[in-house]
């Protein structure tokens, strides 16, 4: 066997990563993986603890989508004590999702992905960054800063922690919306949704007609999706049924609660980290490029492939403009930065419709919680994929098994075969250069892992 190209660390994701390439002896690839070897063990440490601790725990699994991981335990507590939350505290904890995927899809679209279509993919390491973001452009740069630091403001302002939260509390919220809170967050988010619409408007002049090409053939696979949709097939990030969807949009719905019924997990060689799939489908599970088996996607371009329309007027309008030009499924890897954008409107216009629910200031936040023997089942659509939160407990309101599927872990197996199909695409009888490696980063870059 030939040469093998390492890229250690994958560069602008939000963890640690490594892709190992191996090429044969005509120089052509052979085999290209992802290797993800951080052991959390989360689901292992919680056993033993009070339920209602878990959600000041897990949030430490993420620093950057905190809030989804925080929530989605919430309401997988709230499941083990069968409580229900109140209207308040439940639309209290969605606005505070919708917020927080604003602001973390600013983060990655331009902090994280954008170097590679702004400055370029072929350009150098050196400047293909943030720095070099903020010098191409620095009246847009600090635009975006500023944007990105209302959203997070907005959050510890009211919640009194952006990171690590602790106001979602089991059976609801911790503390009322105050009117004057209202006003304030309502003229932020309107502000944050003009942004929004312009973002979309400039990566569509600007960013994506230049790089067409690359969007339609890097890392391109054909996968299944899943989802959370309303009882309309609307998308929701916070609430609804699970819409897992085959490569030709047949699909199955079911509750959050069932989710075992359709998935399973399967633990590979060369990864901590665990790759579920479609056990519903009866296929199996195969990572092979021309004839996968069980696997599905998660996160932005998953949702609105799986969802039927948008549920805000301005969201689906970019919704149609997208499926009029790629149609849907859409399957292309990097349209996962296109969907983000439309998922960055409606998280805008969800939380302005909350804000403007009388309910959303109610002070009845929080419904009266009673630990006990339970099962909950609690999931949320993370920036990164479906996030389930599966817990069990004792009599005493005590963890005794938990388990987790995180929305990156959704994406591993597709991570593996994007950057499979990147690599022998791009690496031909032993030759490639910085650029060529950037743009199999890229693959991954796609997914925001």
């Amino acid at each position: 066997m030939g040469k093998m190209i390492n890229i250690q660390p994958i560069t602008r994701i939000e963890g640690h990563a490594s892709i190992g390439i191996q090429l044969d002896d005509d120089g052509n690839v052979a085999d290209a993986r992802v290797n993800v070897m951080s052991l959390r063990g989360f689901e292992k440490f919680v056993e033993g603890k009070p339920a209602e601790e878990l959600p000041r725990i897990v949030n430490r699994i993420c620093g950057i989508c905190p809030w989804m991981h925080h929530l989605a335990s919430n309401k997988a507590v709230d499941g083990c004590f069968g409580v229900v939350p109140t209207p308040a505290g439940h639309k209290l904890r969605e606005l505070m999702q919708t917020i927080s995927h604003a602001e973390d899809k600013l983060l990655h679209f331009f902090f994280l992905a954008a170097a590679d279509f702004v400055i370029g993919p072929d350009s150098d390491y050196a400047v293909r960054n943030v720095i070099g973001i903020v010098k191409a452009n620095p009246e847009l740069a600090s635009k975006v800063v500023k944007m990105r630091q209302m959203a997070k403001m907005i959050l510890d302002k009211f919640s009194k922690k952006t990171i690590h939260p602790v106001a979602g509390v089991p059976g609801g919220f911790a503390k009322p919306l105050l009117e004057e809170e209202r006003v304030d967050i309502l003229d932020k988010m309107r502000q944050i949704l003009d942004f929004a619409m312009f973002t979309m408007d400039f990566a569509k002049k600007e960013v994506f007609p230049k790089y067409l090409e690359t969007i339609q053939s890097l890392g391109v696979i054909k996968t299944g999706f899943i989802g959370t949709v309303d009882d309309e097939g609307a998308l929701n990030l916070y609430d609804g049924k699970l819409r897992l969807m085959k490569p030709d949009m047949t699909y199955e719905e079911f509750a959050p609660a069932n989710y075992t019924d359709y998935l399973a997990e399967k633990i590979i060689d060369h990864s901590y980290g665990k790759f579920p799939y479609a056990k519903s489908w009866n296929e199996g599970f195969s990572m092979d490029l021309e004839n996968p088996k069980g696997i599905y996607r998660a996160n932005t371009l998953a949702r609105i492939n799986v969802a039927d329309k948008m549920a805000t007027p301005k969201a689906q309008a970019e919704l149609e403009e997208f499926r009029s030009l790629f149609g849907r499924p859409a399957q292309a890897t990097l349209l996962y930065h296109y969907a983000r954008l439309i998922e960055e409107v409606y998280a805008c216009e969800r939380a302005i419709e909350i804000l403007e629910d009388p309910v959303i200031t109610d002070p009845d936040v929080r419904a009266k919680v009673e630990p006990k023997a339970g099962r909950g089942v609690g999931c949320v659509e993370a920036p990164r994929g479906t996030l389930i939160h599966d817990y069990s407990t004792d009599e005493n309101g005590l963890i005794t098994r938990a388990n987790l599927i995180v929305g990156t872990t959704h994406n591993l197996g597709p991570i593996n075969m994007s950057v499979n199909q990147a690599a022998r695409s791009l690496i031909k009888n032993g030759t490639y250069d910085e650029g060529t490696l950037n743009k199999i980063e890229m693959a991954v870059r796609a997914y925001d892992p």
